[in-house]
């Protein structure tokens, strides 16, 4: 489910709807989901590039450029490696990307920590 949020240039962009970041009771992060998204939240960039996504709820690539001070291509990657560890979700609008935080795998993320 998507629900349009407007992201920082004023377009509107879809993105995860607000509420999908409950994640099933009985599931689990394993250790090696645990580890690639902690390694994803290793580089200071990363956690700003997720903050910012949390703080508008929508981005284009574009957006992140304008706000942090990396060529795009350095913050598609950043994105990528967010987007694969499960905390970052991406969706093709056109010829952009609009990018939020994926509030399941936050969500899980949390979870497993809180485990320890």
């Amino acid at each position: 489910m998507t629900s349009t949020t407007r992201n920082i240039s004023g377009t509107v962009a879809a993105c995860c709807a607000p509420g999908e970041e409950s994640v099933a009771p009985d599931s689990v992060v394993d250790d090696e989901a645990l580890a690639a998204m902690a390694k994803a939240l290793g580089h200071p960039t990363r956690v700003k590039i997720l903050r910012l996504l949390a703080e508008r709820q929508a981005c284009v690539t574009g957006d992140l450029v304008a706000e942090l001070p990396l060529a795009q291509s350095t913050i598609s990657e950043h994105l990528r490696i967010l987007r694969e560890a499960g905390l970052v979700q991406g969706e093709i609008e056109g010829p952009r990307t609009s990018y939020c935080v994926d509030r399941r795998g936050l969500a899980a993320l949390k979870r497993a920590v809180s485990s320890l």
